[in-house]
């Protein structure tokens, strides 16, 4: 029988009942997400990661839900107020702000002027007025006067401050205020006084006014981050008059002194209790999704920069530049160990052309370097050129920019001091940056993904959703590609699908101990790794050691025996399975169905058996940035250069074309048609053409077109 919470996902997500439920029932008997997505779309229906991670979230969500519900319950029956009629609505209700609204009128509350009031015995006298039946009130309310109300006008005030906490405790009310702010609010902002001048990089928002429900993700941010770092004013604001008449529609009736004293309840009830109150309801529900765009862009392009190409295993020499300082070399094996590291001095202000050309030639013959990675900070471009025009005794060897966004950060990090206990941190960043060239997901892990650089206002956005929304997609890209067990560091392992940092820890140490794992049935040995855990992770490690080829591809060890079945059907073995087309072409896959496996895990099956632990990344590609450009003097109006994507963000696109300072490719210069969402068109690392159209020399700012350039 399928429950009501899962039936609520699948009308809010659009998602057929059935594959919610079977994925429901995946995610509640505690299977890891790329599991659930890569080896059980028989009962997922085939959903991705992505749907699977939205069905989660709502999962969560109701589970929240029911639990704060349970707290509810709890203190309502302990105030002797539950019914039968409250527990059913109570039950009944899936949405967090009504459950709240319901709540209101049973919620302890701080002492209030109503509370005052109901102390001094003014409840009476406020249902009375409620009632809107007599005239007569100073009369009725002289019969609540005593020695701490002293007069009649004090008690009808006090009936008011207890009608005016009744009226904001209104279902109706408070849907009615809800109704407005949703379809008539404005955000405004202005200016600090005094603070014009230092706060001048909001100077766009110091007379703003703008529909909320129009008011962008990025804009919104800007705006709180102003109005947090003390730069601006806001304010939500709607039409006072007009909402204050809705209110008195649902709660006056009748005309006279009664009604009147209700209509003056309301007025003090809205503008001190209501009004705050959903203003900041609103306040936080736009700054939530303001912030879940930002997050989600951020995933995206995180995604896009951990799944950028590796250039594989090649020996790699890595130039972390700099001027006075020198550029800090560093030369690794194909598995990223460090083998040497030295300086070289060939820019200003030593320019030792002659020394630095003599040892990068020294180098590269001696640790046999395929490729040079140079960091793309201070110093890049300048010592690019240098790397370019040495003579590496005729051999080619390719010279690739890399971004070094988080680089100082993890040379400064624990993980860094653990792995170079005796190099400084001018090393350990050197090495960062060419083990990105090797396997920018292996080393990237490595960073809070917060530091990778390819966010906007990361520190302004809920930290929490921030974690997981990123957390998410580097579990997602990590098991994408599949890990080396006896190459991963403790980190790429902590992601794996079912381990986290402490079985990835003993896995480390069991290698450690006893050296590389020769095939997948030896990670159970792994001590605290139980048979839930294999499950969930030996899909995707990889033991290319092994003697069993499938232990180096994505099939899961409990299809094994499926597999060599079908070898055996084709009269070979597994291994001859792998590298024969005739053999894989004898195979008809409806014979192996079954009320396990379906087509769709014999399709995925068969496509890894054509290329066993394939690598679903392209391959890295070298960009030659124009020779002519060193410096954002160089630029000119109407210049045509290469450049590489960055940043994407909901306003465009930043693209490094060759010098210190990135250009922006707004929104609206991406493309000969209108653009929605920029990462429809470009994507971080995606090599593109662009024109100059202007240069703001003050504020060292560029600003660049697609549109009519040829990609």
């Amino acid at each position: 029988m399928v429950d009501k919470v899962t039936t609520l996902i699948s009308q809010e997500l659009n998602i057929p009942l059935n594959q919610v439920a079977g994925t429901v029932g995946l995610l509640r008997d505690d299977n890891s997400i790329p599991f659930i997505s890569r080896y059980r779309k028989e009962a997922t229906g085939g959903l991705d990661d992505v749907a699977i991670q939205s069905i989660d979230a709502k999962l969560k969500y109701y589970n929240e839900l029911q639990k704060r519900k349970a707290t509810i319950l709890k203190s309502i029956e302990a105030q002797d107020k539950l019914t039968d009629e409250l527990s059913v609505k109570i039950a009944n209700c899936w949405n967090a702000n009504t459950l709240e609204d319901i709540y209101l009128p049973y919620k302890p509350k701080r002492r209030t002027r109503a509370e005052v009031a109901r102390n001094r015995g003014l409840e009476p006298l406020a249902k009375i007025i409620m009632a809107q039946h007599g005239d007569n009130i100073d009369e009725r309310a002289k019969q609540y006067t005593g020695d701490e109300v002293p007069d009649a006008q004090a008690a009808i005030a006090g009936a008011q401050d207890i009608i005016a906490e009744w009226v904001s405790e209104n279902q109706a009310v408070r849907n009615s205020v809800r109704r407005a702010f949703r379809h008539d609010a404005v955000l405004t902002s202005t200016f600090v006084k005094g603070k014009e001048i230092e706060g001048r990089n909001y100077e766009n928002y110091y007379d703003y006014s703008q529909p909320l429900r129009r008011v962008s993700s990025h804009q919104l941010l800007a705006i709180r981050r102003g109005e947090k770092e003390g730069y601006l004013k806001v304010a939500i604001n709607i039409n006072d008059d007009r909402a204050i008449d809705n209110i008195c529609r649902i709660v006056v009736h009748g005309r006279g002194q009664s009604a009147s004293l209700v209509e003056e309840a309301v007025e003090d009830s809205y503008k001190r209790l209501v009004r705050p109150s959903i203003e900041t309801e609103f306040a936080a529900h736009s700054k939530a999704v303001a912030d879940d765009e930002a997050i989600e862009m951020f995933a995206r392009n995180a995604r896009e920069l951990l799944f950028a190409p590796p250039l594989g295993h090649k020996h790699i020499l890595a130039v972390d530049p700099g001027f006075r300082t020198g550029c800090k070399v560093v030369c690794l094996d194909e598995n990223g160990n460090l083998k040497h590291h030295t300086v070289i001095y060939p820019t200003a202000p030593h320019y030792d052309i002659d020394g630095a050309t003599a040892t990068m030639q020294e180098l590269v013959q001696k640790y046999n370097i395929d490729a040079i990675a140079v960091g793309n900070g201070t110093a890049s471009r300048e010592t690019e050129r240098f790397l370019k025009r040495v003579d590496y005794g005729g051999k080619q060897v390719n010279v690739y920019v890399v971004s070094e966004n988080g680089a100082s950060i993890y040379s400064a990090s624990q993980i860094a001091r653990d792995e170079f206990p005796d190099e400084d941190v001018t090393v350990r960043g050197a090495v960062s940056i060419g083990r990105r060239l090797l396997d920018p997901l292996a080393e990237l892990v490595k960073i809070d993904p917060k530091s990778i650089g390819v966010g906007q206002y990361q520190h302004d956005v809920d930290q929490t959703k921030l974690k997981e929304a990123l957390n998410f997609t580097v579990e997602s890209c990590v098991n994408s590609v599949g890990v080396n067990i006896n190459t991963a560091s403790k980190e790429l392992l902590t992601y794996v699908a079912g381990l986290g940092p402490a079985l990835a820890q003993n896995i480390v140490d069991y290698r450690k101990e006893n050296g590389d794992f020769h095939s997948r049935r030896e990670i159970m040995k792994v001590p605290k790794l139980g048979v839930k855990t294999f499950t969930q992770a030996a899909g995707f490690l990889r033991v290319p050691e092994s003697d069993n080829p499938l232990d180096n591809s994505a099939v899961h060890p409990e299809r094994y025996a499926l597999v060599e079945r079908m070898a055996a059907d084709c009269g070979c073995t597994v291994a001859q399975l792998i590298t024969s087309d005739e053999a894989r072409k004898k195979i008809d896959v409806k014979r192996y169905v079954s009320p396990e496996v379906g087509l769709p895990t014999l399709a995925d099956i068969m496509r890894e058996l054509e290329k066993p632990g394939r690598d679903p990344r392209s391959t890295a590609q070298v960009l030659e940035f124009d020779d002519n450009v060193h410096d954002i003097r160089d630029l000119r109006k109407d210049m045509e250069l290469n450049g590489i994507v960055t940043n994407v963000t909901k306003f465009g696109a930043f693209v490094d074309i060759g010098i210190h300072e990135n250009g922006l490719v707004h929104i609206s210069q991406l493309a000969d048609r209108r653009v929605s969402d920029p990462s429809r068109v470009v994507h971080i690392n995606q090599h593109v053409r662009v024109r100059v159209i202007d240069v703001d020399l003050d504020r060292k700012r560029i600003s660049l077109s697609m549109k009519g350039v040829r990609q």
